[in-house]
């Protein structure tokens, strides 16, 4: 299960032949691109084009998903007779496409030949349908509408009014522009991300999943609320090897949420626990998710660039969830976990082995300056070898299971592919009839100039655009729409463009992410919700209420940009000071608890300070005066409640 589970379900079991010619497809598609970013077909003196690679991987994907992916299986788990057909034809065409690009390009694009446009036209029904049956009807309706809008734009009046585009035009740019189909997104998602997933599933082969369980069943487990605080430190961690939220609550959701419900937590209180930990796995370094290394494609700047920047507010909004599901255990007198737990040091000692393919993650990252999916593959070489010889809790890789690694990588990447590149049929129609330009001209003069209405006017729009839809697709939307809009309103505060760009994409994936656990569309908590039997809706309005800093934390960012890192190391540190600080009021005044149940005038007076902590008012042309006086009336509040419970025991 995974952010595209608003669609119909891959079926059930098939028949030997068509399953073993599905895994051999997905297998091959896994081992192409680890060939591929090693440099292969360069030492063999082969100067294949980037689309040619990525045209081949995307004619393997659409015959796995049309092969997999289906709304009904026949009797006997027989693949339809007409899917068979159609995987083939997309094997047929993409790979056509991939040998030929060069001159279909050079020559048929420039001319607009008939093969080009038939070509053309034929990708994007066949991505078009594969989105359909993998990614539900959420990101097929937004990509609809711009494929109507693309013809009939010049229709349509007032500012989003574009040039004409002819139909012919259309298709031969969606097929052979370098800025469409086989633009950015498809890169990321044939050469950087399945080399990520890959990595995730060779350490779940190796028992990785089960590591970090434990060791957050080890080291949260005897604290109050320790049922909880497995979920928000368990998810943190399998959030490094998921990739996606909704697959991140269901994994660590059938553990952790019977925990919750059976220590005392309310059905409401653990799904929104599980859906908030587990939508902040992909905005958690070093591995966050796909579209974070779609953020460091179209910035063009290194990957280890992202995850620096992102350290700082991940570690605030884990904080954050933290603190509240400790304050809520104390104020509804939940113990800690009652049940068996394993041993600290003893888990640690006996998986330290998965550490080190992390340590060479990052050192690959940061000391090498490796591209990211270069060192996803050393990080998944180190982790392989080791788990042939070291196994945890029984639980090794053998010889046997490297193909079905490779396979599971594939099969796992094929519904992103769908989503990557539909997103580049959209990147497409923009580039082509303007639509991003004039989005940004009427945001602009609805905003009248001012950074806060835009910052307000896009928050909301990265949470409705983003609802019910995967994150990278979500992603990559509001980086082509919102993102520069934010860019332009915030260079007067940021003179270096590549700050101003990390800032602005941050802040559309932070609030894009969101929309994972705000109503209506809420998948992360609905997900959670089917596992507690609660209700959806409440439960996403609860998460919405733990995840709070979520909506906050990006505007901190923006105006400030030292909660990324970015300036004097003595002004990083005081502004990370102040806002944990801050979060850690607001979250007390949240759920009105600290030593004692709090009445509401100590909540409002702990929110204020709180609020005031948070706001980076240096940036803001305050010299810190806020800050401080947050802080102190803060502390003072705390300090008189903690002397008031010494002096009642």
């Amino acid at each position: 299960m995974n952010e595209q589970d608003v669609s119909p379900k891959p079926s059930g079991p098939v028949q030997p032949f068509a399953h073993g010619v599905i895994q051999a497809l997905a297998g091959l598609m896994t081992i192409l691109s680890v060939l591929w970013n090693v440099d292969v077909p360069e030492w063999l003196g082969y100067a294949w084009l980037p689309e040619q690679f990525y045209a081949v991987v995307l004619g393997l994907g659409l015959a796995v998903l049309f092969l997999h992916y289906r709304h009904d299986r026949l009797e006997g788990g027989r693949v339809p007779w007409f899917d068979a057909p159609i995987a083939g034809i997309s094997l047929v065409v993409l790979l056509y496409v991939g040998l030929n690009f060069h001159d279909l390009q050079e020559n048929g694009f420039s001319n607009s030949t008939d093969e080009v446009i038939a070509l053309g036209f034929v990708i994007t029904v066949l991505i078009v349908e594969g989105l359909r049956r993998s990614s539900g009807y959420v990101m097929l309706a937004v990509v609809g509408l711009f494929l109507l809008y693309a013809p009939i734009g010049y229709l349509v009046p007032g500012q989003f009014q574009s040039p004409k585009v002819e139909v012919w035009k259309l298709f031969s740019n969606l097929g052979f522009n370098p800025n469409a189909i086989f633009g950015i997104p498809l890169q990321v998602g044939t050469s950087i991300v399945i080399m990520f997933i890959l990595f995730g599933q060779v350490l779940m082969r190796a028992g990785g999943g089960h590591f970090f369980t434990d060791l957050a069943m080890a080291g949260m487990g005897r604290r109050r609320g320790g049922a909880a605080k497995i979920a928000v430190v368990g998810s943190a961690l399998m959030g490094t090897i998921s990739g996606s939220a909704v697959s991140n609550v269901v994994t660590t959701g059938i553990i952790t949420i019977p925990l919750m419900r059976k220590a005392g937590y309310s059905a409401l209180h653990a799904g929104a626990i599980e859906a908030v930990a587990s939508t902040g796995g992909q905005l958690m370094p070093p591995v966050m998710g796909a579209a974070a290394f779609l953020m460091a494609e179209f910035l063009e700047i290194p990957y280890a660039q992202i995850v620096v920047a992102a350290i700082l507010p991940s570690l605030l909004y884990y904080f954050a969830v933290f603190v509240q599901v400790d304050l809520i255990a104390g104020r509804d007198g939940i113990a800690n976990v009652t049940e068996i737990l394993p041993r600290f040091w003893n888990v640690l000692r006996q998986g330290a082995h998965f550490v080190v393919p992390f340590v060479v993650l990052v050192y690959g990252l940061f000391e090498l300056n490796m591209p990211a999916e270069k060192a996803a593959i050393y990080a998944s070489g180190a982790m392989l070898v080791l788990a042939m010889f070291i196994p945890y809790n029984g639980q090794r890789i053998r010889i046997g299971d490297l193909f079905p690694i490779l396979a599971e990588s594939g099969m796992i990447v094929v519904s992103l592919l769908m989503v990557v590149a539909s997103a580049g049929i959209v990147i497409g129609i923009l580039n082509l009839t303007g639509f991003a330009f004039a989005l940004t001209n009427w945001l602009g003069e609805l905003a009248s100039g001012n950074v806060w209405i835009v910052l307000l006017i896009g928050a909301a729009t990265c949470i409705i655009l983003g609802m019910g839809m995967p994150t990278a697709a979500a992603y990559i939307l509001l980086a082509a729409l919102i993102a520069p809009v934010i860019m332009d309103h915030i260079g007067s505060r940021i003179d270096d463009p590549v700050i101003a760009g990390i800032c602005a994409h941050m802040f559309v994936l932070y609030f894009g992410m969101m929309s994972m656990i705000t109503p209506p569309i809420a998948l992360s908590a609905f997900a959670a919700a089917t596992l507690t039997k609660a209700d959806p809706m409440t439960t996403g309005f609860v998460s919405m209420r733990l995840g709070w800093v979520a909506f906050v934390i990006p505007f901190l960012f923006v105006l400030s940009p030292t909660l990324m890192m970015f300036g004097a190391p003595l002004a990083v540190a005081v502004n990370f000071a102040t806002a944990t600080i801050g979060v850690y009021l607001v979250s007390v005044a949240m759920v009105g608890y600290l030593t004692r149940r709090l009445g509401w005038m100590i909540r409002v007076l702990l929110m204020i300070a709180g609020v005031a902590a948070l706001l980076p008012d240096p940036a803001l042309g305050f010299r810190g005066i806020v800050d401080a006086a947050g802080v102190v009336l803060g502390l003072i509040i705390l300090g008189h409640e903690w002397l008031r419970a010494r002096t009642a025991t």
